[in-house]
């Protein structure tokens, strides 16, 4: 009985400690709106690449990306985060300039992988003069709430644009559902501006009178200022089939690259978890591309050359590069076709 009884006792330790051993690391990943596509894209992060990597990740709401860069950096458990290109670029620029705090946030975080573009929109009443982007200039713009990426976005293009700042008496900053609602009602309000990747739950739950009420603006490449903006970002489309209840036709616009970040970690235990993350983003790729976001059909597993003062991560782009090489190597080349010579001779198998 006592043979038994010990031996049971120490079956349930060994196995008690194994769990223990292979329980999921619990991590973090911050995002942008509750209502926006990084939450989205957190959310299917969470569900199709961290449990192969032996993670429990919980995607978190933020006021957008220089929120995101911040909780990265101090907030406890936060081990990934989604960063536009401008507000990454920004912190660069002010630690370049001599921003001490600036520096200490930006310096340590590590690019994973570019993921998408991000659309910006610029949102006007229905009956407003304005038609362009490039028309908005002197207007009083809600810009995004402050710490989120929106605004950095919306005051950089607009600094890019037209060589001055917004005026202060003439910006906003509350959120997109609030802008809106004064954009429509009392009227206080000009432009709003909404940085999201189509489809933009906030627009694509829009209801089909909406029209009566607001429009897109357009944006035109030809114009000197939008030249000046196109060289920090990229030209793109908002697809009426995205929003059948707000357009109806495509409408030209801007956008802006998210990236995947997180921390310089040299903890082992961290490196080999991220390490297995990385693995298990290229692996599960085809499974966010069918069952995620429309948006990571956008996308491929690649790690192109970064701006001045970034870095990948190591211990992920090692990872990244040896799985897309394996993927390369096993894919079959097409057959080539035969020619009439080699048809001839009786070559073609």
């Amino acid at each position: 009985m006592k043979r038994s009884l010990g031996i049971g006792l120490t079956a349930a330790a060994i196995s008690f400690h194994a769990a223990m051993a292979w329980s999921a690391v619990e991590y973090k990943i911050v995002t942008a709106s509750a209502r926006g596509t990084y939450i989205v894209i957190g959310r299917d992060i969470a569900s199709f690449v961290a449990p192969q990597a032996d993670i429990d990740l919980e995607a978190l709401p933020s006021a957008g990306s220089a929120e995101n860069v911040r909780r990265l950096r101090y907030e406890p458990g936060v081990k990934l985060a989604i960063v536009q290109s401008d507000v990454f670029q920004a912190f660069l620029d002010q630690a370049a300039a001599g921003n001490v705090e600036a520096g200490t946030m930006i310096r340590p975080l590590r690019v994973i992988m570019p993921l998408y573009n991000e659309e910006i929109y610029f949102i006007v009443r229905a009956d407003a003069e304005m038609n362009y982007v490039h028309e908005i200039r002197g207007a009083r713009i809600n810009a995004g709430q402050l710490g989120s990426g929106t605004a950095l976005t919306t005051a950089t293009l607009y600094r890019l644009m037209f060589n001055e700042a917004i005026a202060d008496a003439k910006a906003s900053f509350f959120s997109n559902e609030d802008a809106l609602v004064k954009l429509i009602t009392d009227k206080s309000v000009d432009v709003v501006a909404v940085i999201a990747g189509q489809p933009a739950k906030l627009l694509a739950d829009m209801k089909p009178e909406v029209r009566q009420f607001i429009k897109l603006l357009r944006f035109d490449p030809e114009q000197t200022a939008s030249k000046s903006a196109l060289k920090t970002y990229f030209p793109a489309t908002v697809l009426a089939s995205n929003y059948p209840n707000l357009l109806t036709e495509d409408v030209p616009s801007l956008a802006v690259k998210a990236f995947l970040v997180t921390y310089d970690y040299n903890l082992k235990q961290t490196r080999d978890s991220l390490a297995r993350f990385a693995r298990s983003l290229c692996e599960n790729f085809p499974a966010l591309q069918e069952k995620g976001h429309p948006k990571w059909r956008e996308m491929e597993v690649a790690l192109p050359s970064l701006g001045q003062g970034w870095s990948y991560y190591p211990p992920t782009t090692k990872e990244l590069r040896s799985c897309i090489a394996a993927k390369a190597a096993s894919k079959v080349p097409p057959a080539k076709a035969c020619t009439q010579q080699e048809r001839i001779l009786g070559l073609c198998g």
